[in-house]
């Protein structure tokens, strides 16, 4: 596996916001996109079956216009989307395939494991479907994205070591955030001996734009360094990573990156102690402290989404994005089958038994009137 981390530049396009013109991604914009990344030494591009047109693009922007040799492509199986059977969720790769015109892939990745999704790759037995398709040349390394507990990924790490690598949320902001644990989901892929590939750096473009503190810390540090640049490099800096992911959106995104990520060199020990200060900028902003522990959810009559809810109020404090607390309320409430904040019945259960002494019925009258 030392050829991953080797052979990588630590640059990764992340093929999931592709620019959009008239309401469908922009093959041009695209096309220029992809040619700059090349041309300034970068190979890896990550996109999934479930990108809605990610395939597609990217067969009409890299792969019908390059030598197979000159990039490595990941994709992904989400066989928790809509499968009922084994077939349907092997379907997926054939159609990938396909959609890529790849003739074969570097990376395959089974998609966001964590809490029922995985029980659906391991009913469908899918650990050992894509050892066979490595045999057979068409998978070159296999792994998997996750998105949960730590304890999730030891877990799963304990019973399929055979998985070369794991792609995980990282960045400066999560690093030590209750409800995501970004330090300690790299530890546990660390200690297996697992290489990670770093998605979600910028936090979904929000640590382009994080709290104005935050900036100032930033800029006072280097006037000419995009804020975004901070939160890559302190992902990058990390060690045993393949690639950093970032999923960029338009031209202007990939020269940024491109411009302090193509002779990328480690954070120094004073742009660590800056990237510390922001954290402790932001870690001192009032926030609800839900550890995600979920034993409120318990208890709760009504079945209401109450970490869910909480992380979603805890994006509109700290970035000021209702799209994106909306967002997070949509997978995390709503995703998993429970009831909004609106619909809680103030009964006081779920206090009696959390933690962190949380006042839960008047956190929850707020996300309602906050996210209504």
């Amino acid at each position: 596996m030392a050829y991953l981390r080797e052979e990588i530049k630590k640059l990764g396009f992340g093929l999931m916001r592709l620019p959009q013109k008239d309401g469908k991604i922009d093959i041009e914009q695209t096309k220029t996109m992809v040619d700059k990344f090349l041309d300034a030494g970068f190979t890896y591009f990550d996109t999934a079956w479930a990108y809605a047109g990610s395939e597609d693009a990217i067969r009409q922007a890299l792969v019908e216009r390059y030598p197979r040799e000159k990039f490595q492509l990941a994709t992904k199986n989400a066989a928790w989307i809509n499968c009922k059977t084994r077939e349907e969720a092997i379907a997926q790769f054939d159609t990938s395939l396909k959609q890529t015109g790849a003739g074969y892939f570097d990376f395959y990745l089974l998609h966001n494991l964590g809490e029922s999704r995985t029980k659906v790759f391991d009913d469908f037995d899918m650990w050992s479907w894509v050892q066979e398709k490595k045999k057979e040349g068409k998978i070159k390394h296999v792994g998997f994205s996750f998105h949960s507990t730590p304890e999730e990924l030891e877990e799963i790490l304990n019973k399929h070591p055979e998985m070369e690598f794991v792609q995980l949320q990282i960045n400066y902001a999560d690093w030590e955030n209750p409800a995501i644990k970004s330090r300690e989901c790299y530890e546990v892929a660390r200690k297996h001996g697992k290489p990670v590939i770093i998605m979600e750096p910028v936090k979904g473009g929000m640590l382009a734009n994080p709290p104005e503190q935050v900036k100032e810390v930033f800029k006072e540090a280097n006037p000419n360094a995009s804020v975004a640049s901070w939160a890559i490099k302190f992902a990058a800096s990390l060690d045993g990573v393949i690639t950093v992911l970032s999923g960029m959106s338009n031209v202007e995104q990939m020269e940024d990156n491109i411009s302090y990520m193509k002779d990328f060199t480690k954070l120094s020990d004073e742009e660590e102690a800056t990237i510390k200060k922001a954290q402790e900028i932001m870690n001192s902003i009032p926030i609800i402290p839900c550890t995600t522990c979920n034993y409120c959810a318990k208890v709760c009559p009504m079945h209401i989404g109450i970490s869910g809810s909480f992380t979603a109020m805890n994006y509109l404090t700290l970035y000021n994005d209702m799209g994106a607390a909306k967002h997070q309320e949509d997978w995390l409430v709503n995703g998993h089958g429970l009831k909004k904040a609106s619909e809680c019945i103030k009964c006081g259960k779920c206090e009696q038994v959390c933690p962190q002494h949380i006042k839960i019925r008047q956190e929850l009258e707020k996300v309602a009137e906050k996210l209504k």
